[in-house]
Order: C-alpha cells, then sequence, then structure tokens
C-alpha cells in the first residue's frame, strides 16, 4: 500500500512537471503534441486494462476510455491534417510520455484488485493533471479557434471521465 501511495503521488509530481515544462506558453504544433500524445497514453493505460482486469465496472470504464479517447484523437488528427500543421514533440510531450511508459510498466506487475485500485486511481490523477493543464495552460494558449475548441470540447468530456473515474474509485473501496 504504501509503494502504491508513493508511486501514485510520484506519477501526480511527473505529470505536474511535465506540464510546468510547458509554462512557457506552448505553440499550437505543441499544443496539438501534448493534447495527442495525452490520449494515446489513456488508450494504452485503458488496453493494459482490459487485459488485466476480470472487474466488470473496471472493464466498462477501460472500454470507455479507449473509444473516448480514440475518437478525440481522430478529431484532432483530421483537424491538423485540415490546418497542414504538423504537431511538433516537445519536452512535455516526451515527459508524459515517460511517467507514463514507467506506470504502465508498474501497473503490469500488479494482478486482481490490487490492479483494479491502482488503475483506476492512477485514472483519477491523470485526468486531474490534464484537465488542470487543459483548463489553465492548453485552452489558454491555444491560438487557432479551432484547436481551442476542440481542447475546450476534449476537456468537458475529461471531465467526466474523471467523475467516472471517483465513481468507480469509490466502488472499489
Amino acid at each position: 500500500m504504501k509503494t502504491l501511495i508513493s508511486t501514485l503521488a510520484a506519477t501526480c509530481m511527473a505529470l505536474t512537471a511535465s506540464f510546468a515544462l510547458a509554462a512557457d506558453k506552448p505553440t499550437d504544433p505543441q499544443i496539438a503534441h501534448i493534447a495527442y500524445s495525452a490520449g494515446v497514453i489513456d488508450v494504452e493505460a485503458a488496453k493494459l486494462a482490459l487485459q488485466k482486469t476480470k472487474n466488470a465496472e473496471v472493464k466498462a470504464f477501460a472500454e470507455s476510455m479507449k473509444k473516448d479517447h480514440e475518437a478525440v484523437n481522430e478529431m484532432a488528427l483530421a483537424l491538423v491534417k485540415k490546418l497542414k500543421v504538423t504537431p511538433e514533440d516537445n519536452a512535455t510531450s516526451k515527459a508524459l510520455v515517460k511517467a507514463a511508459d514507467e506506470k504502465r510498466a508498474e501497473l503490469g506487475k500488479l494482478k486482481g484488485k490490487a490492479f483494479d485500485k491502482a488503475y483506476i486511481e492512477n485514472e483519477v490523477a491523470y485526468h486531474k493533471q490534464v484537465n488542470g493543464a487543459l483548463e489553465t495552460l492548453l485552452i489558454p494558449s491555444a491560438q487557432n479557434a479551432e484547436l481551442k475548441s476542440l481542447l475546450e470540447t476534449g476537456l468537458k468530456l475529461f471531465q467526466g471521465h474523471e467523475q467516472h473515474a471517483e465513481h468507480v474509485a469509490a466502488d472499489l473501496k
């Protein structure tokens, strides 16, 4: 349990540090890459959960995360293609991916209820961080109106994800 709590705290700190790296107002191509990377991270986490969980509620949550994040990423790809913008890899994207890879490896070692609890707690923390970054940094920094609108739509959806994850976490206790 201490390991789980310290890992969650480390993940939250890594995500906070990741978004802090972008505090110097990222460009639209960087925002597009950060947002897309964040979506891919949650799709990969959902795929892991779908492989490992036996809990119907966790499975339904993971299926929802996979479907919703894939859909938003498809919209993002269509938008960058329409705008002829090439998403730009950046320090924030790289830090997010690195932290997610480490977390996924850690979750991969867990089984049963321990996995379910750790996965859902990570989803709560991850959505809090992403939603905070969308609200305070990415949306305000976006220059293109269509990108800003897509990010705002994503924020509303992801706030629902956060609430859903909190509900599932409460049920797992």
